[in-house]
């Protein structure tokens, strides 16, 4: 495992463009994986961790992996959280996801429309489908949220996933929280009602929701899954 560079935030634009003040005093503009608010997280002046790119080939030499804040350290790429839900698949670390021997990942449901994982059981029909979000926000101390902007995109995948339950099939909603200060989550209500509203739907209908923190660790580029989280509603 390779550390993480530090540098400092000057400003990010465009969503996907951040220009940083790396170790060495050069300037450098760098990918931003993230193409949320990222409401606390991206202040000129703070600390924030860069990762090489993946592609040898990429225009800007590296990417916004890790912001800090004055509480906490916090995942701001959203592509990672699918990774650290793979680990712990792998590693069967969740409770409820562990008696399904078979994973596939980017799986095409309907026209357009694709979920992070399906789980299956050789000899079975039912399906897991299972959608994982990458949750950084936390306005209120110890309380993290999603989204932190509205998210149609995500809003139809509580659609199909609430569709794939009604036909019988089981669904989960995993939250991914990038930071290690919270104990407690919940929905963003009040940045994106119909998101909770669609949300609460698809858990009446049965639809399994979990969030968990993660430990994140520049030193060692590590993020991984740490401690299921409260669920609080409004």
């Amino acid at each position: 495992m390779t550390a993480l560079i530090p540098a400092t935030l000057i400003r990010r634009y465009k969503r996907f463009l951040a220009d940083v003040v790396l170790p060495d005093r050069r300037e450098c503009t760098v990918h931003c994986p993230n193409p949320g608010a990222m409401t606390g997280l991206a202040q000129p002046g703070m600390r924030v961790y860069l990762a090489p790119a993946r592609n040898p080939k990429a225009k800007l030499p590296y990417r916004w992996v890790v912001s800090e804040t004055a509480k906490a350290r916090v995942g701001v790429d959203t592509l990672r959280a699918n990774c650290v839900m793979a680990d712990a698949l792998a590693a069967k670390t969740i409770p409820g996801l562990r008696d399904w021997p078979e994973v596939r990942a980017e799986v095409a449901v309907a026209e357009n429309t694709r979920l992070d994982f399906c789980l299956s059981r050789p000899g079975d029909a039912q399906r897991y489908y299972l959608e994982v979000k990458s949750a950084t926000l936390s306005t209120v101390s110890g309380v993290a949220s999603f989204p932190d902007t509205v998210t149609r995109r995500g809003q139809k995948h509580l659609e199909t996933l609430c569709s794939l339950v009604q036909q019988g099939h089981r669904g989960g909603l995993f939250f991914v929280v990038q930071r290690d200060d919270c104990d407690i989550f919940c929905l963003a209500e009040a940045i994106d009602p119909r998101y909770a509203a669609l949300c609460r739907m698809a858990m009446a209908a049965g639809l399994e929701v979990q969030a968990w923190g993660c430990a994140v660790e520049p030193a060692r580029d590590v993020i991984k899954l740490r401690r299921p989280l409260r669920w609080q509603d409004a």
